[in-house]
């Protein structure tokens, strides 16, 4: 432990990428409405299973922190999830639906006839 080395820097000869003028860049999308869904979009397998699990939840009288807690992933995660904005790896889906006490199995037939429905969440759910 002694001296202090210190190293010559090249210089870059990257050039930094220039960014458009404003009015030649692209709008950004707009995150999907309700009424989206009315005009014949179709809905994406991650609202179905969000709109499954919010409902799961909601039936059983639990709070976002009591079921992100068993699953263990973060309140936010699981609220992201619920509202279709976040698409969650087959291991989290396990585990929420764990700690919701169903299996993957249920809560795969119940997106899924969700998603035939178009979305529509005038269903009942069996656990």
């Amino acid at each position: 432990m002694g001296e202090i080395l210190y190293f010559p820097v090249q210089p870059t000869t990257a050039r930094r990428r220039e960014a458009p003028p404003r009015e030649q860049r692209r709008p950004a999308a707009s995150p999907p409405t309700p009424e989206d869904a009315g005009r014949g979009r179709e809905p994406l397998l991650r609202e179905a299973y969000g709109d499954v699990l919010r409902d799961l939840r909601l039936e059983r009288g639990e709070r976002l922190t009591d079921v992100a807690g068993r699953a263990a992933i973060s309140p936010q995660y699981l609220s992201e999830i619920e509202r279709g904005r976040k698409d969650a790896s087959s291991e989290i889906l396990a585990a929420i639906a764990r700690s919701l006490g169903v299996t993957v199995r249920t809560l795969s037939s119940h997106a899924t006839t969700r998603m035939a429905q178009g979305g529509s969440s005038q269903f009942q759910l069996a656990a």
